[in-house]
Parts: C-alpha cells; sequence; structure tokens
C-alpha cells in the first residue's frame, strides 16, 4: 500500500474513532457503488450521516479541508441517497434526516493528530 493511501486509511480510522467518542454509531465504513465511495456513514440521533474525511500529514501543502471541493460535496450528496437506497431498513430506522460532514485529519508521524468535525458542510 503507498504511503498516501496508508495516511488515508489511518485519517478514517481516526476520525471514526473521534465521531464514535462523540456519541455517533457506524453504519458502514467505505460503502461503494458506481458513483464513488462514502467514507463513513454513521448515526447521530435520528440522522443519518455520511461522512467525507480528509488527511494530511501536515498543512504544509494546505488544510485538509480544502481539498473538499463543491464538486466533491454535490457527488457526496448523490452518494448519500444512493447509499439510502441500497439500505432502505438501515436508513428507515429512527433516522428522520440526513445530515454531511467532513472531517480532517492532520496526522503527523510523531505527533498525536489533530481532528476538525464540521456538521452540515451541505
Amino acid at each position: 500500500m503507498a504511503a498516501k493511501d496508508e495516511l488515508g486509511v489511518r485519517g478514517e480510522r481516526i476520525a471514526e474513532r473521534h465521531l464514535v467518542r462523540r456519541g455517533l454509531t457506524v453504519l458502514d465504513r467505505n460503502w461503494r457503488c458506481a458513483q464513488g465511495e462514502i467514507d463513513l456513514v454513521l448515526r447521530d440521533g435520528d440522522e443519518t450521516v455520511f461522512v467525507e474525511v480528509k488527511t494530511r500529514s501536515s498543512v504544509a501543502f494546505g488544510h485538509p479541508l480544502e481539498a473538499i471541493t463543491a464538486a466533491k460535496l454535490a457527488r457526496l450528496r448523490r452518494l448519500a441517497g444512493a447509499w439510502c437506497e441500497a439500505h432502505p431498513i438501515v436508513a428507515g430506522q429512527r433516522a428522520r434526516r440526513i445530515r454531511i460532514d467532513a472531517v480532517a485529519v492532520i496526522a503527523p508521524r510523531d505527533l498525536p493528530a489533530v481532528v476538525e468535525h464540521l456538521e452540515r458542510v451541505f
């Protein structure tokens, strides 16, 4: 696995732990369909939360959230609809709304990671 891919996997694990500590429940990880991939799908009360995770080892080339473009958010919204169609029972259990969040992880090799969670980015 390439170093970039390893960093991305590590960032997704860090983001998931952060969100679970905040009380969210994991429904799915790295869900794929023909339209693309959703990093994390979680439940937060009556909301199904679709999360885009971006990880960098530093901010030398910009903050991770800068990589989440309007086009990426629009695709994530379409993916959220596709996930709900593919999981009607799970999506319907107690969930009344969907939410799209972004999580930035800055994970230097030898230092603790910094996590920034933005709710309702789209």
